[in-house]
């Protein structure tokens, strides 16, 4: 598995990471045991994937204890990412709730420190000037080593630099999802790394949906309405860019699945994606995902796809 350094000076992340908001359980239908969500995890770390992304509010802390459990015995050559969310969801973006979040997650992964600790979504209702100071803080006394922003825009970036070098952004980003797109190449040209979620599509671009798909109870993705994803009329457009997709995998001897995840990190200014699972034998086929090369092309038979999409009109 290829790494590439986070921003200016993190530390090397692997170019696919595992994202652990599916073993929350919380709202992707029901829980695997939790023997078997830290059985995915230990697999893709086998694989060659040397990070792990997570938050507290994934399960209302689920999810860390069980990325704790995972990465117990091996911490050392692993590198651990969480984030704090705003209230009410989360614990709060005030000074003293950015602090206790922290302490609190740190328990629940079992660790002394948090290699990357990023705000998870944006609160208009606290400056931001004060919730990166309280991060800044965190990186002074040791707790943490890198700080970054999830769904952040460029403006709120740009407040946060003047207080203290951004060292990662978390975007939402895909073969279906390319708003981010500018906003992912200037993070590159400031040094910022681009760790990019939902690569996949929620699922989409495994090439397993079909329109006929139903999804259990419990899951977000059943019954979304109008303008979601998974919405009548828009599905429609993503399918079309998988079934286009089929030909290139086939032809590279990858999955669709190891396609968009290759497409994704080929892309100007993205470090890693993240993908994620409960399947052990999903996470093998994306850890196989970082193995996959992609040329110009082929990059911009990609590209002509993509305007079939739902991002495109």
């Amino acid at each position: 598995m290829r790494t590439r350094q986070l921003g200016r000076q993190g530390p090397e992340l692997s170019v696919v990471g595992f994202g652990a908001w599916e073993a929350g359980g919380d709202v992707w239908g029901p829980n695997e045991s939790d023997k078997e969500v830290i059985r995915a995890m230990q697999a893709g770390f086998d694989a060659g994937i040397n990070w792990i992304d997570t938050a507290e509010v994934y399960g209302r802390g689920r999810s860390e204890r069980l990325v704790g459990q995972a990465v117990a015995g091996r911490r050392d050559d692993l590198i651990v990412a969480t984030k704090v969310a705003p209230r009410p969801s989360g614990t709060g973006f005030r000074a003293p709730e950015v602090q206790r979040a922290c302490v609190s997650s740190l328990g629940r992964l079992g660790t002394d420190h948090i290699d990357l600790y990023q705000l998870h979504w944006p609160d208009r209702r606290v400056p931001v000037e004060e919730t990166w100071g309280a991060m800044v803080s965190l990186v002074e006394k040791g707790l943490v080593r890198c700080i970054g922003v999830s769904n952040f825009d460029q403006g709120l970036i740009e407040r946060c630099l003047a207080i203290r070098h951004v060292d990662s952004l978390q975007p939402h980003f895909s073969m279906l999802h390319l708003a981010n797109r500018d906003l992912i190449r200037w993070c590159g040209e400031k040094d910022i790394g681009v760790v990019a979620y939902a690569a996949l599509a929620y699922g989409l671009l495994t090439g397993a949906i079909t329109r006929q798909t139903s999804f259990p109870a419990g899951d977000w993705r059943r019954g979304q309405g109008n303008g979601g994803m998974f919405a009548p009329g828009r599905i429609e457009r993503s399918l079309a860019v998988v079934d286009a997709l089929r030909p290139i995998a086939e032809r590279l001897g990858v999955t669709v699945a190891q396609l968009a995840l290759a497409w994704s990190f080929h892309q100007p200014g993205v470090t890693s994606v993240i993908a994620g699972t409960r399947n052990p034998e999903h996470v093998r086929e994306n850890a196989g995902a970082g193995d996959v090369e992609l040329d110009e092309v082929t990059l911009k038979e990609i590209e002509e796809i993509l305007q079939l999409g739902p991002d495109f009109g």
